[in-house]
């Protein structure tokens, strides 16, 4: 069996700064990952002189995240970061007008989100917005006289003021009447309302926006921005202003199981309905990007319908002759957000590589296989001016930083050290990526994380994550629900396998696993468990959980009845039970479609082949069951069916609950009181030394 190792280094931030007391060092814990800042949304300048930042803290006592705004100068050398002064709290989505001016951003300080500017050289921030409901996301024209903003409406309403109006009034009686899916989403119920895109013009002395906002998608059976996830992303204004293109998926009958989003045009001045830009393609266009002179379109498309998980294209317009082609389409890898140069020479987009996820350049002229900018970890959000790159970069050993680059990801430099000093008495894990044959002769992926101050000889529990999706991955990246280094910081070992139906490996190995779930995978799980057995002395076979959530949480009942033997306990947060009661109580039935091959009624024994229900009888390891009551994607009835399995065998296992939590466990207090759930039930079962 072939192993390759790469060993990774810890991150620069987690060295003592100058002055800093030495202290003894100790293991990362649950309430370090919580207690965290964390940074996001970085935009820089448009001369690239200067990138703003959002931070957000956590106040413990309030349980909950608070955001504020940080610059921090790039020029003529990188300077200290700095909160920025006057903006205040609850602050998200910075923008910089297009002469640098000023910093737009939004702010719920009068009570609601509503956009805010400051100049940029330092001021008293402006209120632009008044509006009666919160802006969702918002876009500013190049010459700031123009802003689109995306609000949440009661379409049959005629004015902003009747939605508010009918969403502020108590319902009697409280029944919902509903004709079609969706009936919940995510974690909300369907209230009636859609997200819907309006122009707005700006006072250009005063900067505030004036007169009543104009509706540019009114009457179009669709969300924008898109639910529950949707943001900016989904539209953009062209460099003009006079237009707006958005990726929308019409509702009608089929929204809860299709996946086509198409391109609309609509000129901001109303009155004329959206122009769909791609009939031709079924399945999911999203994300236009327009490059600087306004003359090319690029957006990504997938080319399957009712996939979610289908390679993203870059697909590159001519605006004037319509002219349309895939940028790289030999690339095998899936493209992320979108990014124009600002010569419009090249397009930038982040996708996932063999564990990591990197920056890659593209010649958006010629095409060809793209050339990779920057790496070494998780590039999550990232902005290009006219002097380069500034981007957030994280890792397995580190929560994500700021970093800057040349325009080809050359001259690397951090620029934020947060948390340097909560973590400078903290040992992280040194994780290891290795390789092993798989499944069909493939190399499969994985990491081993060894825990911090090892002696010679010492051998580890080990806690076995499986990631969720499946078409996911738990590669070199800090994750804020399944860290490995709190495992590590309790004295475990963590070992993590990219198995067949992963993403970063292309798309074929992805594909691997619709209607595979129960055989492909586990044989990547299983040979993966013995070829880090095998080249990781220090993993203590004998002490071993499997742990996993939603898909991950699905494998662990799935091992339970067919692969039981290696584990000491099982940990199943958010996992499917029966596979066909899923399939008609979960919300989006695309993706219960596509990985089972149509619904039950369509293909019963697809259903049936991988279905866990059908194995209880074999179980027979201590498992514990999580699941949050907010939960519409995998609802809590499949967590409660476990359970109740598991009592009516007579096998020791415990329930939790979250009423106020939904497929994540997101609030600060909850998410500790989950990771000491999970810790003790661990100590509970590897307590007993090797044998």
């Amino acid at each position: 069996m072939r192993i390759a190792l790469t060993a990774l280094a810890l991150a620069a931030i987690f060295a003592v700064s100058a002055g800093a007391q030495a202290a003894e060092a100790r293991g990362f814990t649950a309430k370090d990952l919580v207690m965290l800042d964390r940074v996001s949304e970085v935009r820089t300048a448009p001369d690239g002189g200067s990138a703003l930042f959002v931070v957000r803290r956590t106040d413990w006592e309030a349980d909950r995240g608070r955001t504020s705004l940080w610059r921090v100068n790039l020029s003529p050398k990188p300077a200290t970061p700095e909160p920025v002064p006057g903006i205040g709290e609850g602050v998200s989505s910075p923008r910089w007008s297009a002469d640098g001016r000023w910093i737009y951003f939004l702010s719920s300080r009068s009570g609601s989100n509503q956009v805010w500017r400051a100049p940029s050289a330092g001021g008293t921030p402006q209120q632009v917005t008044r509006l009666p409901l919160g802006v969702e996301a918002y876009r500013l024209s190049n010459d700031g006289r123009t802003l689109v903003v995306g609000l949440s409406v009661i379409p049959d309403c005629d004015s902003l003021k009747c939605t508010s109006d009918r969403l502020a009034a108590a319902a009697v009686p409280s029944g919902r009447v509903y004709d079609r899916l969706f009936v919940r989403h995510w974690d909300t119920w369907a209230d009636g309302t859609r997200n819907q895109l309006f122009a707005l013009q700006i006072d250009p002395v005063v900067g505030a926006a004036t007169g009543e906002p104009v509706a540019l998608t009114a009457g179009l059976d669709a969300d924008v921005p898109g639910r529950p996830f949707g943001g900016e992303d989904d539209f953009a204004l062209t460099p003009d202003g006079k237009s707006v293109i958005f990726s929308a998926k019409i509702a009608g009958k089929t929204e809860a199981w299709s996946t086509n989003f198409d391109l609309f045009q609509v000129p901001v001045s109303g009155g004329t309905a959206p122009v769909n830009l791609t009939p031709g393609n079924p399945a999911a266009d999203a994300a236009p990007v327009l490059s600087p002179d306004g003359r090319t379109l690029a957006w990504l498309a997938m080319k399957r319908p009712g996939f979610e998980a289908d390679r993203n294209g870059i697909m590159v317009r001519d605006l004037a002759t319509g002219r349309t082609r895939e940028l790289a389409p030999n690339w095998p890898r899936s493209a992320e957000a979108l990014r124009w140069s600002p010569d419009g020479r090249r397009l930038y987009a982040p996708a996932q590589d063999h564990g990591e996820t990197r920056l890659f350049v593209f010649d958006a002229r010629r095409g060809g296989i793209p050339f990779s900018a920057a790496g070494g970890g998780h590039v999550g959000d990232y902005d290009v001016s006219r002097t380069g790159l500034v981007y957030t970069l994280d890792s397995l050993t580190s929560p994500a930083q700021v970093w800057s680059a040349d325009a080809n990801g050359r001259k690397l430099t951090q620029l934020t050290r947060l948390n340097a000093e909560r973590l400078a008495s903290v040992d992280m894990g040194e994780p290891t990526q290795f390789s092993f044959t798989g499944w069909n002769g493939d190399t499969v992926y994985g990491y081993v994380v060894r825990p911090p101050g090892a002696r010679p000889g010492q051998k580890f529990p080990v806690a076995f994550l499986i990631h969720g999706g499946p078409q996911g991955s738990f590669g070199n990246l800090w994750h804020y629900r399944w860290n490995a280094q709190t495992y590590t910081g309790r004295g475990y070992a963590v070992v993590m396998i990219d198995f067949h139906g992963s993403t970063g490996y292309g798309q074929d190995f992805t594909d691997a696993i619709s209607r595979h779930w129960g055989d492909r995978p586990l044989e990547d799980l299983q040979k993966g468990w013995a070829a880090a057995l095998q080249n990781f002395p220090w993993l203590d076979g004998d002490r071993a959980c499997a742990l996993g959530g939603s898909y991950g949480g699905y494998m662990v009942n799935w091992i339970a009845g067919k692969w039981n033997e290696p584990w000491k306990c099982l940990v199943n947060h958010s996992g499917l039970f029966d596979t066909r009661a899923m399939a008609y109580s979960t919300e989006e039935l695309w993706f219960t479609e596509w990985e089972n091959g149509g619904m039950p009624h369509d293909d019963p024994a697809s259903y049936e082949r991988f279905n866990p229900v059908n194995h209880v009888a074999a179980w027979n390891r201590p498992m514990l069951v999580i699941h949050g009551q907010k939960d519409y994607r995998v609802p809590l009835e499949q967590g409660l069916a476990t359970f109740t399995a598991l009592q009516r065998r007579g096998i020791e296992s415990r329930f939790v609950t979250f009423p106020d939590e939904n497929h994540w466990i997101l609030k600060p207090q909850n998410s500790v009181q989950w990771h000491d759930e999970v810790m003790d039930w661990l100590d509970r079962w590897t307590a007993a030394p090797a044998r």
